[in-house]
């Protein structure tokens, strides 16, 4: 019996899944740019991001930290722009992205970067200004901004990388298993649509809500509650990773206070359980949101904590906000201060 369709409304699937095809088409030119890094070879790397680009290279940071010996640094442009950092030298890599190509942290850091001499990676377009000042560019063939094509793409990158260190062997599987992982998340968007609207509907207008995560999807929890929810819905947020949940935030629970918790599939899960534990007895407004919910056929179990965020944010940052905004009735693209004027 065919499985009946569900409509997801404001996500248009067919321009989702041609954008989707052509990011797995491009992933063979992601692996010789990292082919060609390891051939050249790198002392540290350092991941370069700012805003929401720093949220969706921390899962990066957390995989090659899981598998690898080599030193990986994921800085803050803005940060690194006024402190500096003696780590990052000719033997460095720089891993960064922007999909305008012109978030000014980031190009007031590539500019300096790259005038010491040091390699630097961006995913971008050639045309802007970050473009024009990578010594390496990687071009997204998308019209859609997802988050879950940069996720793999980064994925790709990362991974190979480590391959070539002899620390992935099974990065030619990971390949193999990802090659239909948009037609997946289609998938897992129509199970969690229906949830999706009730979350929203319940908890969108609410004056403050607690947001945790952990391991993987911390930068995605952090990416949705801020980047989503605080600017793009003018929605007051806390985000909290689950160690640091009983340290301060766990504080402001109570009976009335919604809290989400993100439960990831890595090692971090077990601080994950101990947040869903603690708020069942102390809020009345738990939201409690697994990524070990979501199938993916055919997947090995290993992999799972690579594509978690790509699930998270298909589920949260695409579906979930799309019902927020029908709610709060704040367009998702309307801003009162950020890019608007110089500041």
């Amino acid at each position: 019996m065919e499985k009946e369709k569900v409509m997801l409304p404001k996500f248009n699937v067919e321009t989702y899944l041609k954008d989707g095809d052509a990011v797995v088409a491009k992933l063979k030119e992601v692996e010789a740019v990292a082919d060609k890094v390891h051939d050249k070879g790198y002392e540290n790397i350092f991941l370069l991001g700012m805003g929401g680009t720093y949220d969706e290279l921390e899962p990066i940071q957390y995989i090659m930290n899981k598998y690898s010996e080599v030193e990986v640094h994921l800085a803050n442009a803005a940060e690194l722009n006024v402190l500096g950092n003696k780590r990052l030298k000719k033997g460095s890599v720089v891993i960064t992205a922007s999909a305008s190509g012109d978030t000014k942290e980031i190009v007031e850091a590539v500019e300096w970067i790259v005038k010491e001499g040091i390699e630097v990676v961006a995913f971008t377009k050639p045309e802007t200004p970050l473009g024009k000042l990578a010594t390496t560019i990687i071009t997204a063939p998308v019209t859609t901004g997802q988050c879950e094509y940069s996720y793999l793409m980064f994925d790709v990158l990362a991974l190979r990388l480590l391959n070539r260190r002899n620390e992935f062997p099974k990065y030619e599987a990971f390949i193999a298993q990802t090659k239909n992982i948009f037609h997946d998340l289609v998938d897992i968007r129509e199970k969690f649509d229906a949830k999706a609207d009730e979350i929203a509907k319940a908890y969108a207008l609410e004056p403050y809500s607690i947001f945790v995560g952990s391991g993987a999807l911390w930068g995605e929890t952090v990416l949705f509650s801020m980047c989503i929810l605080e600017e793009m819905q003018w929605v007051r947020t806390r985000a909290v990773s689950s160690p640091d949940f009983f340290h301060g935030t766990l504080e402001l629970v109570d009976k009335d206070v919604p809290v989400f918790l993100f439960k990831g599939e890595d090692e971090c899960r077990k601080l994950d359980n101990r947040v869903e534990a603690f708020a069942k007895k102390f809020t009345d407004k738990l939201v409690v949101i697994d990524t070990a919910e979501y199938a993916i056929d055919g997947l090995d179990p290993e992999f799972r904590m690579i594509v978690s965020p790509m699930i998270l944010t298909a589920l949260v940052t695409e579906r979930l906000a799309s019902y927020y905004e029908t709610y709060t009735k704040h367009n998702l693209a309307y801003r009162r201060y950020y890019r608007q004027f110089e500041y």
